[in-house]
């Protein structure tokens, strides 16, 4: 019995951690925590079934943690994240202007004046005192994160297209506008 539970214990651990490093959502993030839960309940099987008090303790401690992530992603976190989706989209139905949710521009693809993806989102800064944005920090080159460049692109040179951030500068430009390093 330990040596079953070793193996799904070790296979949960692993997906779980999968799940939750790839920040894909609070619903991945949260159903992560849920396989999580799983994994500690297989370690405490094995704790029990080998006699192991350290393991036994320290995966009763990461299942009540579990519990808190779970809590944490599929409650109130999916709850704000589908509040704000829902918010979204009733703007695209009501007239005035079309929202969009900070939260939901990491990651978008920037696609350049001759259609190719130049960048991708990272993150946007808006003014304090009007909420504008003022220019989208965008990640071009490297592989993910590895050897890629940060930019300032001004928000004025970027427009909504669907779910998709377009811009009329071409790669060449993207490349010429300000690097960004942290201080």
């Amino acid at each position: 019995m330990g040596d079953i539970a070793g193996w799904i214990a070790l296979g949960a651990t692993c997906l779980a951690a999968l799940m939750t490093a790839s920040n894909l959502g609070p619903r991945v993030t949260g159903w992560g925590f849920v396989v999580f839960t799983f994994g500690a309940i297989a370690w405490i099987v094995v704790g029990v079934a080998t006699d192991q008090t350290q393991l036994l303790w320290s995966n009763i401690f990461l299942g009540v943690v579990d519990l808190f992530g779970i809590w944490r992603w599929l409650g109130w976190q999916t709850r704000i994240s589908d509040t704000v989706e829902a918010e979204q989209n009733r703007s695209e139905t009501e007239s005035g202007e079309t929202l969009l949710a900070f939260s939901k521009l990491e990651g978008m693809l920037v696609i350049g004046s001759d259609g190719s993806i130049v960048a991708h989102a990272v993150d946007a800064l808006a003014a304090c005192s009007t909420g504008h944005f003022s220019h989208l920090i965008i990640a071009e080159g490297g592989v993910a994160g590895v050897g890629e460049t940060l930019r300032k692109l001004p928000w004025d040179k970027v427009k909504m297209v669907g779910d998709t951030l377009v811009t009329d500068l071409d790669s060449a430009r993207i490349q010429r506008l300000e690097s960004l390093e942290a201080a």
